[in-house]
């Protein structure tokens, strides 16, 4: 009896511990983790992230080993064509029929406000790493998405102090007409009024218009020292460009170019970028760890990774950690998880608050002229640094519901 006792004891204990263990495993949805990639493939910002950034997607996969708690990763990935309406449309998709666990890239603030709201409603994850308006964690925050890419506060304080420190006190911006242009024109202002600058006026113009001649011409005759360009991608290259045929520069004014990418650079061509000040969370040249990933993402893309591509590797595997510690890819649980984790940013360590901010040390760069650089793609030179905590608005300031 005894015996039998004990091997009764036993076997309960056994089905007791396989129960918990097959409940845990189920806590992986669908048998596995699926994220998917939200972005621009074809439009302006196609150089920014587009399909870079899935094959920084595949790398972060590959570099966890390909499975999470004995499950595979499987990523997916559609073009939204910049547009919240089709974004919106392929999010729910992904989440009520495809069993998507995770988005991000999310490129432009309409596409990622649309689609953390829908996350938010599906308790799925989004981790924003390309659309930059610091709105995302003020009153769009939410308990289920991170923001990764560089924000517009953060650029703002950055760039517009840095400038206005050097001489540059007086602005006039040519901003791109939607809710980023005006999130970004809306913090530098604040961040050149803080400073000691002013901002004389400024002008908005269509999203990916070709022709700036007339923008131009009023940003010239207001004699402002600064034309600051509140946009991205092909809009902020076709504005420089044609700014230099107009001989805006060598006529005493300078560019600032708020929100700028290597692939812009790239695109401009040094003897056009050359001077530019530029703030970056992320340079590809920046230490040994981010030169090491940095070609590896070369040699199966052809070009050195922007910022956006790098913040969706280091986000995808902060995500991957977070279900690997809590056995789930529930959204809620996951994002606790990710938040009480250090966010290693390439040899720098980053954190991510309450509201969903991811914090790391911004950096400001000038483009060096053709003459001082090295090799390919050695474009920016350091002219400065600003630690996380003072680059980024404070958390109490940004009106996230998540902690008021």
């Amino acid at each position: 009896m005894r015996f039998g006792a004990i091997a009764g004891t036993a076997m309960f204990g056994a089905l007791l511990s396989a129960a918990v263990t097959s409940s845990a495993t189920a806590q992986i949805s669908d048998d596995k983790v699926k994220i998917g990639l939200l972005g621009d493939q074809s439009g302006m910002s196609a150089d920014v992230a587009g399909k870079g950034a899935i094959v920084a997607a595949r790398l972060a996969v590959q570099d966890f080993g390909g499975t999470v708690r004995g499950k595979p990763i499987e990523i997916v990935d559609a073009d939204t064509f910049g547009k919240p309406d089709v974004a919106s449309a392929i999010a729910r998709r992904w989440f009520d029929v495809e069993q998507v666990d995770a988005v991000t890239d999310l490129p432009f603030t309409s596409v990622a406000m649309a689609v953390v709201e829908i996350a938010k409603t599906a308790d799925r994850t989004a981790m924003v790493a390309s659309a930059a308006s610091s709105d995302l964690t003020g009153k769009a925050c939410s308990p289920v998405s991170t923001h990764w890419a560089d924000d517009t506060y953060a650029l703002s304080v950055s760039t517009a102090k840095a400038i206005v420190g050097s001489g540059g006190d007086s602005w006039y911006f040519m901003t791109a007409d939607y809710v980023f242009g005006h999130a970004l024109e809306r913090d530098a202002t604040e961040a050149i009024k803080a400073a000691g600058g002013s901002v004389v006026g400024s002008v908005r113009h269509p999203l990916n218009t070709a022709d700036f001649s007339s923008f131009l011409l009023q940003a010239q005759q207001s004699k402002a020292k600064i034309i600051g360009l509140a946009s991205v991608g092909a809009d902020t290259i076709n504005a420089i460009k044609q700014a230099s045929e107009f001989g805006i520069v060598a006529g005493g004014q300078r560019l600032a170019g708020l929100l700028v990418f290597i692939s812009d650079i790239h695109s401009l061509g040094q003897p056009v970028a050359q001077g530019l000040v530029v703030s970056e969370g992320f340079y590809w040249d920046q230490n040994d760890k981010s030169r090491a990933w940095s070609k590896r993402f070369f040699d199966q893309f052809g070009k050195m990774p922007t910022k956006a591509q790098a913040a969706t590797y280091t986000a995808i595997t902060q995500y991957l950690h977070a279900v690997d510690a809590t056995g789930t890819d529930e959204a809620k649980a996951v994002n606790v998880q990710m938040k009480k984790m250090p966010v290693d940013f390439f040899g720098r360590q980053g954190s991510i608050r309450r509201d969903g901010r991811v914090l790391y040390d911004m950096t400001l760069y000038q483009v060096k002229p053709p003459a001082e650089s090295r090799y390919a793609w050695d474009y920016y030179k350091e002219i400065g640094s600003i630690p996380k905590e003072q680059a980024f608005r404070p958390e109490k300031d940004g009106g996230c519901p998540l902690v008021q």
